[in-house]
């Protein structure tokens, strides 16, 4: 049951067949929880969403009647804050994954808020839900000529003292320019401090990245020493920093839920086998295998840890308009889609 397939009845009254996923993601392509809260709970309530394939465009169906776990991606959280008491009362499970960047001096965010705002809309979240449930990302890392690992590690420093008791861990990447030639475009043509020939600049190298895992480490020492304790994990690296005590990370992550949703012992057994599981008739549910089965996500690239899940976001279509960004291929695109985004309609954009 990893995605059974469902009949459902769309808006217009056509019968038609959709994947009802456990685990939803919102989303790794766009920023749900800012720009699209209002759609998203308005979806919630008719029970589905439809969900283009970038590749081919084909339209899918998603239902929630499966749901039990949403795992949001956000740079901000607040416009989501008043709507979480839906999911539960759906008795929905829920985490975030919260990008929480300085790049304010080089505008590589331009439309997110001040840290300051930033750092309050993170604390308000962590204090509404529990630390557990709100990861901090400083993703992505990006090396230009005036920030090198020494000032990297400055910023992370300066705003985890101000997320201090409000999360239990620090998820970071670096930036990936050679994969990703819209990135490359972007860097170079929205800001002043790369060209052509240099921009591949912007990925740290081998030196640089030990120079920052080390800082790393070292910040991590500190705030153990202040009563803080943070687990630190890389995203989507291939790099080995075990003996650094810094983990691969699995953003779909099912030893975490298992953890922090452990009374839900219906769910803990689907985390465990991809199946949901059959209750005998005194209600009871069966022992977890001791054999466990492999739950990554095939879908995903094979450094990426995350479990089996169902991404409903879509390309551009998000309006922080970060230069780094691999989701956007261009701002008049996204404000393009942006006109034909309906908080009614069954999808982001129609």
């Amino acid at each position: 049951m990893a995605s059974e397939k469902v009949s459902i009845r769309t808006d217009s009254g056509e019968i038609v067949e959709a994947t009802a996923p456990v685990i939803i993601s919102a989303s790794r392509s766009t920023d749900i929880p800012a720009f699209y809260a209002k759609w998203f709970f308005n979806r919630l309530a008719k029970g589905y969403c439809a969900w283009y394939n970038p590749f081919n465009q084909q339209k899918m169906y998603i239902s929630f009647k499966n749901c039990k776990v949403v795992v949001f991606w956000t740079k901000n959280p607040k416009p989501i804050l008043p709507y979480l008491h839906e999911l539960d009362e759906r008795g929905i499970h829920y985490y975030f994954q919260v990008t929480l960047n300085d790049y304010v001096k080089e505008a590589f965010e331009p439309n997110v808020s001040s840290v300051e705002e930033r750092v309050e809309t993170f604390k308000k979240l962590s204090s509404l839900i529990g630390k557990e449930k709100v990861i901090w990302r400083f993703d992505p890392l990006i090396i230009t000529p005036n920030i090198g690992p020494r000032e990297l590690l400055t910023r992370i420093w300066n705003i985890g003292n101000k997320l201090k008791g409000y999360t239990d861990k620090l998820v970071f990447s670096f930036v990936d320019v050679k994969a990703y030639r819209k990135v490359q475009n972007n860097l170079v043509k929205e800001t002043m401090l790369f060209t052509k020939e240099d921009v591949e600049n912007a990925e740290a190298n081998h030196a640089q990245r030990i120079e920052i895992v080390e800082g790393l480490k070292k910040i991590r020492e500190a705030w153990h020493k202040e009563g803080w304790d943070v687990e630190m994990a890389t995203c989507a690296e291939d790099i080995d920093l075990d003996a650094y005590g810094i983990e691969h990370n699995r953003c779909i992550d099912g030893e975490l839920m298992k953890r922090i949703f452990a009374d839900d012992k219906e769910l803990v057994y689907y985390l465990h086998t991809l199946k949901w599981p059959e209750k005998d008739m005194f209600g009871e549910i069966p022992p977890i295998p001791q054999k466990t089965k492999n739950v990554k996500d095939t879908g995903q690239r094979k450094i990426c840890g995350c479990m089996v899940s169902k991404d409903i976001g879509m390309y551009n279509t998000c309006r922080h308009f970060c230069v780094y960004c691999y989701a956007n291929t261009s701002k008049e695109l996204v404000l393009k889609n942006a006109q034909r985004h309906n908080d009614y309609s069954e999808s982001i954009i129609e």
